[in-house]
This record gives C-alpha cells, sequence and structure tokens, in this order.
C-alpha cells in the first residue's frame, strides 16, 4: 500500500483513477500531516535557558524584558506553523489550552487574593506540617492552583520570622504538586482523562496508596529540615485562632470550581463556542477575575499585598512555553504511537514524568495514554474505549497518571502553580534558588528517590 497526492495529477487522469486498479490509498493536501523539523524545538530550548539565566545573570534587563523574549520564541514558533507548514489546528489547539489554563490560573489568584487568612500560632516543625498536609488534602477539592495560591500567603506570614527557601521549596512539592493526585480536580491532566472518560473516583480507588506514601516520603525529610531551622518566632503570645475574611471570595472559589465542569465532553447542553479559543468555562473564570477584583475588600488586597505582576509574569512567560513547546509535544506524540507496542510500564512511567518536569504534563499525559491504549487497538479520542481500556490494564494509566502529577514539581515550570508560588514569594522578599538550583539540590537529591521507590514497589516489571 502506498499513497498518492491526487492534487498533483492532471484532472482527466485524476478522474479515470480508481483505488480497485492501483490499489492504493488517494489523499489530498488537506490529508497530508506535515510534521514540524526537529530543530524547531530551539526556541523552547532558548526560552527554557533564558528563565534559568535571565534572573540570575542579567536579572534587571530580564525582569524588564522578558514578557519580549516569551513572545519573540512564540511568534517565531507560530510563524513557522502557519507559513511553512500550512498547519493551523496544533496551534488553534495550543491557544486554546494555554487560555484555558490562564483563565483558571488567573480567577483563583485574584479570587484567593481578596481572602484573608490568619493563623495565630508558633511556627514550629510540627505545625508546618500539619499545614502543609491540610493544603495537599484541599488541593484535591479546588485543585493544586487554587490551594496553592490561596495557602502561600498566610504559609508566608506563619513563618515570617523564620522564613527560608526550603519552606517554599516544599509548599511547591506538597501542595502544587503531589497533594493534588487523588481527584481529577487536583490536576489537570487528570481531569483531561476524566473528560476522556476515565471514571470520576477511578483516581482515589487506585491512587491513594501511591500518594499517601509520596507525601509522607516527603513530609519526613521537610520536617527534619524545619527541625534543625534555629530561627525562632519573636512574637511570644499567641492565641492559637485560624481567622478568615473575605468569605464573599469563597463563592467566587465555588463557581470557579463548578465552571471547570462547564464542557460540553460532560454536558452535551453547554453550547461549543467553537472555532472560538475558549468556551463558557473560561467567559465565567475572566467574569470571575473582574468582579472578585472589583469586589474584594480593599484592606484584605492590600494585607495580602496584592498586585497583579505575580499572574502577569505567568501569563507571558506561559504563552511562550505553551507555543515553543508545541512541536516538542508532537514529535514526542509521533514516537509514543510509533513505539507503542514496545513501551513497557517502565517506560510510560518514566518518559510521562521526564517529560512532565519540562512540558506541560496535560498533552504529555494524553499522549503517553493514547500509546498506551495503541497497544489494545483502541482510540483515546473516543470515550467508550477510554471506559473499556481502565478496565483492560490499569496499570498502564496508574503509572501515567500518577507520573504526570508528581513530576510536575521536578522544575519550576512543570506545573502553571509552581511559577505562580514562586513569583509571589520572591516578591515577598524571599530569595528562591534559580532555575538548576531548585533541580538539583531540591528535586534531584528528594524527590527523586521517592518517585524512585514508588516505581520499584508498584510498577517495576510488572507490564
Amino acid at each position: 500500500m502506498f499513497f498518492l497526492n491526487t492534487d498533483l495529477l492532471p484532472a482527466e487522469v485524476r478522474n479515470n483513477l480508481t483505488a480497485d486498479t492501483l490499489n492504493v490509498t488517494f489523499v489530498s493536501n488537506a490529508d497530508i500531516i506535515q510534521h514540524p523539523p526537529i530543530y524547531l524545538i530551539a526556541p523552547f530550548i532558548m526560552l527554557l535557558i533564558a528563565i534559568a539565566t535571565g534572573p540570575l545573570f542579567y536579572k534587571h534587563h530580564w525582569e524588564k524584558h522578558y514578557g519580549k523574549y516569551s513572545i519573540m520564541f512564540a511568534v517565531v514558533v507560530a510563524a513557522y506553523y502557519i507559513f511553512f507548514l500550512n498547519e493551523f489546528s496544533g496551534l488553534h489547539k495550543t491557544i486554546t489550552e494555554y487560555i484555558s489554563f490562564i483563565a483558571l490560573l488567573s480567577s483563583l489568584f485574584v479570587t484567593s487574593s481578596g481572602i484573608l487568612i490568619n493563623v495565630d500560632r508558633k511556627s514550629t516543625p510540627i505545625v508546618n506540617t500539619v499545614f502543609l498536609l491540610i493544603g495537599a488534602i484541599l488541593a484535591n477539592f479546588i485543585g493544586t492552583t487554587g490551594a496553592s495560591v490561596l495557602l502561600i500567603r498566610p504559609f508566608i506570614k506563619l513563618n515570617k520570622d523564620r522564613i527560608a527557601p526550603y519552606h517554599i521549596i516544599f509548599f511547591i512539592f506538597i501542595v502544587s504538586n503531589v497533594g493534588g493526585a487523588l481527584t481529577p480536580l487536583g490536576d489537570p491532566p487528570l481531569f483531561l482523562g476524566f473528560l476522556s472518560g476515565v471514571p470520576f473516583f477511578w483516581v482515589v480507588q487506585h491512587m491513594w496508596y501511591m500518594w499517601i506514601l509520596a507525601l509522607i516520603l516527603i513530609l519526613i525529610p521537610f520536617y527534619f529540615f524545619d527541625l534543625f531551622n534555629k530561627k525562632t518566632s519573636n512574637k511570644q503570645q499567641y492565641t492559637g485562632k485560624i481567622e478568615i475574611k473575605g468569605h464573599k471570595n469563597l463563592i467566587y472559589l465555588l463557581i470557579i470550581v463548578l465552571a471547570v465542569f462547564i464542557d460540553p465532553a460532560v454536558f452535551p447542553w453547554v453550547p461549543d463556542l467553537s472555532p472560538l479559543p475558549f468556551g463558557i468555562r473560561e467567559i465565567i473564570m475572566f467574569a470571575v477575575v473582574y468582579f472578585a477584583y472589583k469586589t474584594s475588600d480593599q484592606k484584605i488586597l492590600k494585607a495580602n499585598e496584592f498586585n497583579f505582576e505575580p499572574i502577569k509574569e505567568v501569563a507571558f512567560l506561559f504563552v511562550g512555553i505553551f507555543i515553543t513547546m508545541l512541536p516538542a509535544l508532537e514529535l514526542v506524540a509521533i514516537e509514543a504511537k510509533a513505539l507503542g507496542d514496545k513501551l513497557n510500564v517502565d517506560v510510560f512511567y518514566w518518559a510521562t514524568g521526564v517529560l512532565s518536569a519540562v512540558l506541560d504534563n496535560t498533552p504529555t499525559y494524553m499522549n503517553f495514554l493514547s500509546a498506551a491504549m495503541g497497544k489494545y487497538y483502541l482510540d483515546v479520542a473516543i470515550k467508550a474505549h477510554v471506559q473499556h481500556f481502565v478496565s483492560v490494564d490499569i496499570i498502564y494509566l496508574e503509572a501515567i497518571s500518577i507520573s504526570a502529577v508528581l513530576f510536575g514539581a521536578m522544575t519550576y515550570i512543570g506545573n502553571g502553580p509552581n511559577f505562580m508560588v514562586k513569583s509571589i514569594s520572591e516578591r515577598a522578599g524571599i530569595t528562591l534558588p534559580s532555575f538548576f538550583a531548585y533541580i538539583f539540590k531540591y528535586s534531584l537529591l528528594i524527590l527523586l528517590p521517592v518517585y524512585t521507590i514508588i516505581w520499584l514497589l508498584f510498577f517495576y516489571g510488572k507490564g
């Protein structure tokens, strides 16, 4: 069997040809998919290098021009897709995902900034450990993004006299990533799996023991980090009370969580606004941004040191990340599908994890889910196939799901809330490790052994 592009033939020849006479498959120009060349991942790599080195070696220049660099790299990749590949669907899908991403982050950021949580307790290793554990649990109900934005400021205030970089790093590990592994609400790849046909409660039923083990193995070193922090609070009297102000913003928070489900894939009655790169869900979320900001108590916003700079930084940098990583994701998808029948569960676990650390974990999850389903001749785009796959061999779905969530903590860009927490913390005056220092001083030393243990216990040699 070979493919013949009939658009290149004269009309009189094309009209007289049939597939039976030539044993060929006729395709038109529209059917030929041009894959991006490997060198098109260069802008993505260059942007990552700029993000890693800018704040370290040319901080003032970077702070002034980071948005320009991000847009420049994004335009290069977008222009190549439009003018050289003549391909719009992938770019349109990426822009749609970015708008959904920034709508969620911005609505949660503004809404949470209007909520003031004051924990009037002495900062101790036990108090901080319990705080992070509560954040991990909460992440499964309002998402890692919601829990991160809501709790990072009170966590900083709780530790204001003894705050250290490791406090923020472990907050990112636990609240911004690992915590959200129990429900589809917790992390975007799990929610996309739910939309594709994975039952809502499948995640908690099959991942709770890995979630508990990961939390224990990360919270233990945090406790000892905090135990050896000899700085003490200057405040001697504590009431032990936990005070929450800005209760009306809790309603906005509920609206955001409910809006996540306003999707035609969940409720058929929801209008599909295609080809617009957004839907009713995003309209609701952006409306929440406006009304939450306008109606929030200005005293609370001031007490939270609110400004738009953190969300502005995330918006500019991630528009570059989303678009420049498109060629890398497409090349990964091609290889994953081509080699799907040769990949075992060990490869699925580590490949999903490593790529989720530097690429967006949602499309990475979907690419490897598609490859795993391909082993059984199933199509990820068909909900019934996904539902059948869940009952066929859960080991692959377990490996892909837990890996996509856990490994998002390996870098600042592995998950959206990571960079948000970093930006908020730095604007609060906390000096955090650089991009590479975060990886080599913390995530490789603390997280990689934990993830290796999970692999050895639950996946090694099982598929």
